[in-house]
């Protein structure tokens, strides 16, 4: 019988869905790396989020290990070369927290734009500063997305029908333009230049490299403001400390960062700027959702040799 270890918290349905299909699972979140190094030879498969970091070494150690998967999109958290060299089978859930990242998007994007933060904590402090709180409205804004994958398009569709107008860099936009006539194609510095709104749904380029940084920031509106659910290491952080503090850009939103769990960062504390940590799947739908998705996903790999969203 197959054993299956999950590392990360998990839908309980994970569980259900492997006791169903006659494999066995263990359940232990908070593993240190030395810890997860020691037991991994016990299981054949592998099923993380994104707080545990499968490295070489314990992919290495995992000498039975045959499959390893991730509920959710991004594997920036698996070393897959190392996987690759081994034959283990890397696998995600593209699709299972679409809409719920799309809509932490929207979220972000409209507490910015209304400073709802701000007004919060100063209507709880009794202060009721109506006259320094106006916002922005979204209607008739230039929204220009970076990367066209699932969640991409998903907050596209969201932007469209609040009267936003959409452009797009993306280089597989092409194959899909034709299920969106409203959207408009642009080369990169043209749509950082023209968009009242950035929002990142891309993947992190090769060489790891920021693809926004002070230059970039210059060549922004004045009033542009930055989305970032995707991931952390797509904006120099130092930078756009820099792009804020001194006015460069109106403001930014960020749910991920080039170190996580980011317990201590150069963008604690800096104004017009909102930060939350990493939560944008983080609906009990899109949990649900991925658990399923994965476990049901390495059961059709043992028990029928199937092999589904292999990255």
């Amino acid at each position: 019988m197959p054993k299956v270890l999950i590392s990360d918290a998990l839908s309980d349905i994970a569980k259900k869905v492997f006791d169903s299909n006659n494999i066995e699972v263990d359940s232990k979140i908070d593993f240190t790396p030395d810890e997860l190094v020691k037991v991994i030879n016990n299981y054949d498969g592998l099923v993380v989020r994104s707080a545990t970091k499968v490295t070489k070494e314990i992919i290495k150690a995992g000498v039975n290990l045959k499959i390893i998967g991730r509920a959710g999109a991004g594997v920036d958290n698996i070393d897959l070369i190392s996987a690759k060299e081994k034959n283990i089978i890397v696998m995600n859930t593209p699709g299972g927290n679409t809409n719920a990242t799309a809509e932490h998007t929207l979220s972000l994007l409209l507490s910015l734009y209304r400073n709802l933060p701000s007004a919060n904590q100063s209507t709880h402090q009794g202060l009721w500063e109506k006259k320094k709180f106006k916002g922005l409205e979204l209607k008739g804004k230039s929204l220009g997305i970076v990367g066209f994958g699932n969640v991409g398009a998903r907050f596209a569709q969201i932007a469209i029908s609040l009267g936003m107008k959409v452009s797009v860099f993306s280089n597989s936009f092409s194959t899909r333009k034709k299920d969106f006539p409203n959207i408009q194609s642009l080369k990169f510095s043209d749509l950082i230049k023209n968009s009242d709104i950035i929002s990142f749904h891309c993947k992190s380029p090769s060489d790891g490299k920021p693809i926004i940084s002070m230059k970039e920031f210059e060549i922004m509106k004045k009033n542009a403001v930055l989305i970032n659910t995707a991931r952390g290491n797509l904006i120099d952080e130092n930078d756009l400390k820099n792009a804020l503090t001194k006015g460069i850009i109106k403001g930014a939103a960020l749910d991920v960062f080039s170190e996580e769990p980011a317990k201590n960062n150069v963008l604690f504390d800096v104004p017009n700027l909102i930060l939350t940590p990493h939560i944008a799947a983080s609906t009990f739908e899109a949990q649900i959702a991925v658990a399923e998705q994965i476990a049901q996903q390495i059961s059709d790999f043992f028990n029928l040799g199937k092999v589904t969203n292999s990255v």
